[in-house]
């Protein structure tokens, strides 16, 4: 039997992270993406030890619907959201990756592509960054306010019962205003 880890939730292990008594539990319907199939997994956080390159997929999916923090697990508000390893991508990148971008945004648009990390508050941003030995040794960290607008794309799975995909984890991408002409399409040539 696991025992509960002396490590707090949300203050010493991220709110987001697996822990080894949270066991995957197949997929079922799931109010984080609107009842679709999506895969489940036990929640006790605090139980064995933690996961820290795990994403618990409830929790993850919760972070990015409600935008809450994955540090600390309250809501973050639309002032006070940060991300530290997104990336600038255009949307005609990210179609071409198979992201289904919403028509209203052209291909040289900019998206903060945020992966499966919801926007942090600013403090929590400023502990990891204190306490996280992996993002104090990585070169990917940018820290930036995350914008306002924002599209969620679901990361799926093929079922391993029964017919079609669940959703394991949610994508998130900020978009911004800004335009990126070098943008090359799918010609291979530079767009002008």
């Amino acid at each position: 039997m696991l025992k509960l880890s002396t490590l707090e939730v949300g203050v010493d292990v991220p709110w987001v992270t697996s822990w080894t008594g949270e066991a995957i539990d197949g997929a079922a319907p799931c109010a984080t993406v609107g009842g679709r199939l999506a895969l489940f997994q036990h929640h006790s956080p605090g139980v064995g030890k933690p996961q820290y390159s795990k994403n618990h997929l409830v929790r993850q999916r919760l972070s990015v619907v409600e935008m809450r923090c994955p540090m600390c697990g309250e809501r973050t508000r639309e002032l006070d959201r940060w991300t530290q390893i997104a990336k600038r991508r255009t949307a005609g990148e990210l179609r071409a990756r198979g992201g289904n971008i919403r028509s209203d945004i052209d291909d040289d648009q900019v998206l903060i592509d945020a992966g499966s990390i919801a926007p942090l508050h600013r403090r929590c941003v400023d502990r990891s960054m204190k306490y996280c030995p992996h993002l104090r040794a990585s070169d990917d960290v940018l820290i930036m306010r995350f914008p306002s607008d924002w599209l969620v794309l679901p990361l799926l799975v093929r079922a391993e019962s029964g017919a079609g995909v669940a959703v394991a984890f949610l994508q998130l991408c900020g978009v911004t205003r800004t335009i990126d002409r070098r943008w090359r399409g799918a010609n291979g040539r530079l767009n002008a």
